[in-house]
């Protein structure tokens, strides 16, 4: 907050409002702006304007100057306010874009069950319906797996209060395994777990963890190649525990680390769509681990590999021995 009298002569400025007070680059431009709405405000002038700083940090700054008037509604003053609503804005972004993205991806797979069910009335050919029958069977599962992790995804954002029990990790890594084992012969994938003692356990949603720990090795093995090998260890990190997954896939590029939690985004879209992915895997990972009060990591390097680590609070000892 900046106050101003009659003359323009600054009679406040809130300890915050410092930041702009003879800035460079950004802030120099919000002064700017605060100096020539109260110009306006002494006028008897309410304006309000809004500004986008690139940064680094970006910001999103709203800034709004109104006259300040006595008891007979002569101006005295003016006063401008700095609101900082780049979180707000950010969401409002986020939400755009998650519309815009399920409004796309649900319209894929239902435009082509509808155009394979069109195609299907229409065919004479056993052979050729029965492989138009199949692809709309892989239609309907795509689409069933896009809402299960649109499902799974609100279920986590919603719980203020998830349950939580203390499970030994090597459970929780025995049941991930197990569900991508399949997946894994397929193309010869190894799955080599270590470093999973009896000693670790968390505590936590059993379900969610477990269908973290999943979503990360499915991606291991979807985006490694034929024969390959996909690592899946334990360890205590900073008192915390970890659990990490590491492939020799195609990796990710630099440019893309800071968004592949993002919900829909894809580092490869062909190769994503072609292994059946629905783009929330990674999205549905942050969002257990924050839920449980940690964090999930990667390090990667395009064309070798990335390594993935799921970072859990650890239980009290004697609640971990119990």
């Amino acid at each position: 907050m900046v106050v101003v009298d009659a003359d323009g002569a600054e009679v406040l400025r809130s300890a915050s409002a410092e930041r702009f007070r003879d800035a460079r680059h950004g802030e120099a431009v919000v002064q700017e702006v605060i100096e020539r709405l109260l110009r306006g405000a002494r006028t008897g002038v309410t304006g309000t304007e809004e500004l986008a700083l690139f940064g680094p940090p970006r910001e999103t700054l709203v800034v709004r100057a109104v006259p300040l008037v006595d008891d007979d509604g002569a101006v005295i003053g003016a006063a401008a306010y700095v609101d900082d609503v780049t979180e707000v804005r950010r969401v409002e972004a986020v939400r755009r874009d998650f519309v815009a993205n399920v409004s796309h991806e649900l319209k894929t797979p239902i435009g082509a069950m509808g155009l394979l069910a069109e195609t299907f009335l229409g065919s004479d050919d056993g052979e050729v319906a029965r492989r138009l029958a199949e692809q709309l069977v892989r239609e309907a599962d795509r689409l069933a797996h896009i809402v299960d992790d649109l499902l799974d995804l609100s279920t986590v954002e919603s719980q203020e209060h998830p349950s939580r029990e203390i499970v030994a990790v090597r459970v929780l890594v025995e049941e991930a395994v197990g569900r991508v084992r399949a997946l894994a012969r397929a193309r010869a994938i190894t799955l080599e777990v270590g470093g999973v003692t009896d000693d670790l356990a968390v505590a936590c949603d059993p379900g969610q963890v477990v269908g973290a720990i999943t979503n990360l090795l499915d991606n291991a093995v979807k985006y490694s190649d034929d024969g390959g090998a996909v690592d899946v260890w334990c360890e205590v990190l900073d008192g915390r525990l970890a659990v990490a997954v590491r492939d020799a896939g195609i990796g990710i590029p630099s440019r893309d680390l800071e968004r592949i939690f993002e919900r829909f985004y894809r580092v490869d879209k062909a190769r994503s769509r072609a292994t059946g992915g629905t783009g929330l895997g990674l999205a549905i990972v942050r969002h257990v681990a924050q839920a449980h009060g940690g964090e999930v990591t990667v390090e990667s390097i395009e064309g070798e590999g990335s390594t993935f680590r799921l970072v859990l609070p650890r239980p009290g000892a004697d609640a971990a021995a119990a």
